[in-house]
């Protein structure tokens, strides 16, 4: 089995960007699954598909083809041959992908596909069931996650660097949402692995939480 590396976590506590530099440290390929959800998402808002609606989403889910490349060190995510990459990082998307991840035949095809990717080369996947639903015999599983402010603070910079005008509260308060959505949905909800090992950022910069995981990864897999 190649290596796979599972790291779950909370919105805003730094997966994807803690992952990328990790895989790279590695050698081995960074699979953002979040992304994957952000892109039905897009795609049933850009489709006019109402994403409260679990069959009408399901059912547009089924019928996207959906694939995943690496374009120098990054993912391009596609949908019917158009690269989605630049058009799944806004709240409102964020919330459509959050709301869709929800539904069971949705999270069926995605699984599906990412378990596909993973059985092919050594990958990190993060997401927020990565260890307990995708991949639960990962070499190595993670927690990340923050307090939920220090985790609206970075998002909020994050969007500033974008010229969003979102601001700090209506970021902490889209954020809780979000945290209440993904832990308590009923399909494969938001929570630590039994086996996970828990790294909590709040007091962390970006070089020491990269270097943690590194650690866990040298004792757990030997690498």
């Amino acid at each position: 089995m190649p290596l796979n590396l599972a790291i779950d976590g909370p919105v805003g506590a730094g997966k994807s960007s803690i992952a990328d530099e990790v895989a790279r440290r590695l050698g081995i390929l960074h699979l953002d699954t979040g992304a994957m959800y952000r892109a039905v998402g897009c795609t049933a808002l850009r489709r006019g598909v109402d994403v409260n609606d679990e069959q009408a989403v399901t059912a547009l889910c089924h019928a996207l083809r959906m694939t995943v490349g690496y374009e120098n060190g990054g993912q391009r995510t596609c949908v019917d041959g158009e690269d989605v990459t630049g058009l799944i990082r806004t709240p409102e998307v964020s919330m459509a992908a959050s709301t869709v991840a929800k539904y069971a035949g949705v999270r069926q095809a995605m699984v599906a596909l990412q378990r596909q990717l993973a059985s092919e080369t050594p990958m990190l996947l993060d997401g927020r069931d990565i260890g307990t639903r995708v991949l639960p015999e990962a070499t190595v599983k993670i927690f990340l996650t923050a307090t939920p402010e220090e985790r609206a603070r970075r998002r909020y910079l994050e969007l500033q660097q974008k010229g969003a005008q979102d601001t700090y509260e209506q970021v902490l308060r889209e954020l809780r949402q979000r945290d209440e959505q993904d832990m308590h949905r009923e399909v494969d909800p938001l929570r630590a692995a039994q086996d996970a090992v828990v790294v909590d950022t709040t007091a962390m910069n970006f070089d020491q939480v990269v270097e943690a995981i590194l650690a866990i990864v040298e004792e757990k897999a030997h690498v």
